[in-house]
């Protein structure tokens, strides 16, 4: 459930933060998991990568997931996907257990996967012609969709053609195309220069507010997710589990200027704190320093 203590008191006075907690309460469960646990055996032993992973997310509702390295999040989201299958736990999609891939949820993966034979256009029309829409029809949804994601003027050009940013905006209105409930993204803007993956969480957020659909988004960014996020989830390492669930207070409309806003460094300083908590000193230093090389003149100090 949403829980408006997870941060101060100060920052949820505006009337639309509030309004916005209190509209997000009212909407039905789209996504709920439960006890959530991954093992995966190794030569080394058995592995736990997610352990009891419990949450809820509603309809229409934007979620990031962070963590350090390791914490298990391209598991979690390949599991809510049905590409992999949990130890024990359940996933549930309006209610019904997820036993593999479904059209009610699209996915989009961080590197490219648009098929490099097929024209951009074709490439939105598969999964339509896969469900069985005649041609006419796929090829009418199929630029509505590149409309949306402003790429009609290419729907002929081939993937090697388009920019990084712009195969990862055909990336989402094929997963779009079949209009999911749930579109499930791993880092997906990962591999973009920083200006490109600003202009691409802009058009992300613009087709979320054009589009009846629920955004489970995997980032290692924490400002990309403040930025995007209605809430965050953390999760910690070894193994992968529940640390928080935080609701970002920042109003919206977002906008980049908001970065230096109380609202939007309180969140962050909350993150940085969950995910790089301070070194505990424990002992002679010299004792937990690693053994470093020296390769120049000890009184040659550049500090």
């Amino acid at each position: 459930m949403f829980n408006p203590q997870t941060v101060p008191d100060y920052l949820l006075q505006s009337d639309a933060v509030r309004a916005r907690f209190e509209r997000l309460k009212t909407r039905e469960p789209i996504l709920e998991v439960r006890n959530l646990t991954k093992r995966f055996v190794t030569p080394q032993g058995e592995h736990t990568a997610l352990a009891d992973v419990s949450f809820t997310t509603h309809r229409r509702e934007f979620v990031c997931v962070i963590g350090p390295s390791g914490c298990g999040k391209s598991t979690l989201i390949r599991i809510l996907a049905g590409l992999e299958t949990q130890s024990s736990g359940e996933v549930r999609v309006n209610g019904k257990a997820v036993s593999g891939p479904g059209a009610d949820r699209g996915m989009v993966f961080q590197g490219y996967t648009l098929f490099p034979w097929l024209t951009v256009k074709k490439n939105v029309m598969f999964g339509l012609r896969m469900n069985g829409q005649g041609r006419a029809q796929a090829e009418r949804e199929a630029l509505q969709w590149l409309d949306l994601v402003g790429l009609e003027k290419f729907a002929n050009a081939y993937p090697h053609q388009l920019s990084g940013g712009m195969k990862q905006r055909v990336a989402i209105a094929r997963a779009l195309a079949n209009r999911p409930g749930i579109l499930l993204m791993d880092e997906p803007f990962g591999a973009l220069d920083a200006q490109t993956r600003a202009k691409m969480q802009a058009h992300l957020l613009d087709i979320w507010r054009n589009v009846d659909v629920t955004i489970f988004f995997i980032t290692h960014d924490l400002d990309e997710a403040i930025y995007l996020a209605d809430r965050i989830l953390v999760l910690k390492a070894n193994p992968g589990a529940v640390q928080e669930l935080i609701e970002v207070p920042v109003p919206r409309p977002r906008s980049y200027a908001q970065f230096n806003s109380p609202e939007f460094l309180a969140t962050r300083a909350r993150l940085e704190g969950l995910i790089h908590p301070p070194e505990q000193p424990s002992g002679d230093d010299a004792a937990v320093q690693p053994h470093m090389i020296r390769l120049t003149d000890i009184h040659d100090s550049v500090e």
